[in-house]
């Protein structure tokens, strides 16, 4: 599996740099509006939408709803729309340590969890915007996604090697609290160098962008779960099969659908 993950990885991530790095902001937003319209159909299956038909309609939705927040776009919407994701992650946790609300079946559920996938995608969406916009944003927006891909590998590795004790058994059994550790360090690191060589010297600012870091890898991993949660009430494995060894698209963006909005908002905040 690991080797699969690795292959699969080398593949995507020239695309990913290019595409991040290369166009201008109104390219890069419609392209990762299109990869999030197939996140929203992952998302209806696990909310329970189980024809192609309803799934269509979930994703048909969003898709409208992208091109409006694409065509508006104004400093003020995307800013409102990224600490409206942040207030969604911190109340995220209640719902976390509830973890049978809204597992039943039902269309009340069904439309909760709809409503969830919108508080976890659209301010995503905004959030990645508003930063590839900003001065340097190409490469605060890399810095960004290096941040949750170095906290992932941080606490796969060691998790496996020195986990022991479980996160959340009954969410994520193969999460530890060495996992979390791993990844806070990597993603602290990672925030440091990031700052240093995108020339932030005020002292103040650097201390704030590494304070950044470990927020922004705690937020994923409230992301990591709480798909996780939806898989278990959906009693799937995997949100898609899309990527081999990474599953589907819900599988490599739920982090980063909780790490984007906190780590937009934190820039906003420390004036980078």
């Amino acid at each position: 599996m690991l080797k699969q993950r690795i292959i699969t990885a080398a593949i995507l991530l020239p695309v990913v740099l290019a595409l991040i790095l290369l166009p201008p902001t109104g390219f890069f937003a419609a392209m990762v509006a299109i990869v999030f319209v197939g996140a929203a159909w992952e998302w209806a299956q696990l909310a329970g939408f189980r024809t192609q038909a309803s799934r269509a309609a979930v994703a048909a939705g969003a898709a409208a709803v992208f091109v409006v927040l694409l065509l508006v776009r104004t400093p003020g919407l995307l800013a409102a729309l990224t600490f409206a994701g942040v207030a969604w992650w911190i109340a995220c946790c209640f719902w976390l340590r509830h973890f049978t609300f809204a597992a039943a079946p039902n269309s009340e559920n069904r439309m909760l969890k709809l409503g969830a996938g919108l508080l976890v995608i659209v301010p995503a969406l905004a959030a990645a915007t508003d930063i590839h916009a900003s001065e340097r944003g190409h490469w605060w927006t890399l810095l960004a996604l290096v941040i949750v891909w170095a906290a992932d590998t941080g606490a796969y590795f060691s998790g496996r090697y020195f986990g022991r004790r479980k996160l959340a058994p009954r969410i994520s059994p193969g999460k530890t609290w060495a996992g979390v550790y791993g990844a806070v360090v990597a993603g602290g690191l990672v925030a440091l160098l990031g700052g240093l060589m995108l020339g932030v010297q005020t002292g103040g600012q650097l201390i704030g962008l590494v304070i950044l870091g470990f927020l922004t890898v705690a937020v994923a991993g409230v992301g990591d779960r709480f798909e996780s949660l939806m898989k278990r009430h959906a009693s799937v494995k995997d949100s898609g099969s899309l990527f081999p060894g990474h599953g589907g698209l819900l599988d490599r963006l739920d982090s980063v659908f909780a790490a984007l909005p906190v780590f937009a908002a934190g820039k906003l905040l420390l004036g980078l």
